[in-house]
């Protein structure tokens, strides 16, 4: 098996020598799952390209277990990618698209035979081996496109947008189908996607990108509860986390406020040491805070607020209400779907400020200890 190490790797295009990817850095462990996340164009697949060696390097050096793979060919890096439109040969029968590469390989007949049938065991695709790809459903498919790469046993698994044409409930399905089978090998996966939710729940560490750039790479659970700037907190979560512009006062007695044009929020001592060993008193800030830690009235008068309802979304378990608190998006407040609201009703919130976050005004950095 293998890790991976990617020191200052950047891709550039065109004349002008335009970067989509800028210095990348990044070293992934032996057996991790790695997802490279962002919206389009924001240099994901291409950073898997270069890894793979479909796109050439610009600047930077790429291991693969601690060989310089800058210029070796995709053939010789012991690699097995599956892309988003499964890349099947439409007149070959199932068994011979897993077989292929391994024919290709000149392997003996008999040693074919046997990985073919227990990657097709694997992925209970046993019954489908003789029939082509156009009798197949996407998520069968699917399978065959993954079934061609295991059968290798590769180093090195690459996965790009590979459940992008599937419908949201087998999704669902396929998700858990590679991180069992991520188990089941025990090698190294790095899968590219624009999709949070596949990033949340399948990745080990998160990479997240935005211009070509790293803009956090951890474990999803930080990278939720601990974005590094507002592109991470906003990209990551859904409905996503409310932004309320403000500015931090300090009151008479030497408590510090955040304050809105509408309402006054006081800050506990912990964000308080934050707020004024980043220099923030008496300065405009962002303050975020995710919709479900924004609730009805409760115990904490001093983190209430009232807003104006102007709509709401049911989410079967969840209601999540609209309201006007005289920013320029709504306020995003999760509810319990029994809850009903009229149009121009005033609706007191409750923000719970321990799960909350503080972001500069200009470079959009969370600020920490």
């Amino acid at each position: 098996m293998a890790g991976v190490r990617i020191q200052h790797l950047y891709k550039r295009y065109g004349k002008e020598k335009q970067a989509v990817v800028s210095d990348f850095e990044l070293e992934i462990k032996d057996k991790e799952f790695i997802v490279f996340v962002g919206p389009s164009g924001c240099g994901k697949s291409t950073t898997l390209r270069m890894i793979a060696g479909l796109e050439e390097v610009t600047e930077g050096e790429i291991f693969i277990d601690d060989q310089l793979v800058n210029k070796l060919p995709p053939k010789d890096r012991d690699i097995s990618m599956v892309f988003q439109n499964y890349a099947l040969y439409p007149n070959l029968s199932v068994y011979e698209n897993i077989a292929f590469g391994l024919r290709m390989r000149k392997l003996p007949k008999h040693e074919i035979d046997l990985a073919v049938k227990q990657a097709s065991r694997v992925l209970e695709i046993e019954p489908y081996l003789h029939r082509k790809p156009k009798d197949l459903s996407g998520g069968q498919r699917q399978r065959v496109a993954l079934g061609r790469a295991i059968v290798r046993n590769p180093k090195l698994f690459l996965m790009d947008e590979p459940l992008s044409n599937l419908d949201a409930k087998l999704r669902v399905t396929m998700r858990m189908e590679i991180t069992k089978l991520h188990k089941k090998l025990g090698t190294t996966f790095i899968y590219v996607t624009h999709d949070q939710i596949e990033a949340m729940t399948m990745a080990d560490r998160i990479v997240v990108m935005k211009g070509g750039i790293i803009q956090q790479c951890d474990t999803p659970e930080r990278v939720y509860s601990k974005p590094a700037n507002m592109f991470v907190a906003g990209f990551i979560g859904s409905p996503p986390i409310n932004f309320i512009q403000g500015r931090i006062v300090e009151t008479p007695i030497g408590r510090l406020e955040f304050q809105t044009n509408r309402f006054q929020l006081k800050v506990n001592e912990a964000e308080e040491y934050i707020l004024r060993s980043n220099n923030q008193v008496n300065k405009s800030i962002i303050l975020g805070i995710r919709p479900e830690n924004v609730k009805l009235e409760g115990l904490f008068s001093e983190t209430i607020i009232t807003g104006i309802y102007r709509d709401n979304e049911l989410m079967g378990a969840d209601r999540f209400l609209y309201l006007d608190i005289g920013q320029e998006k709504p306020l995003i407040a999760r509810v319990d779907p029994d809850n009903r609201f009229n149009e121009n009703e005033k609706v007191k919130v409750e923000l719970d400020l321990s799960k909350a976050h503080f972001f500069h005004q200009e470079t959009g950095v969370r600020l920490t200890e």
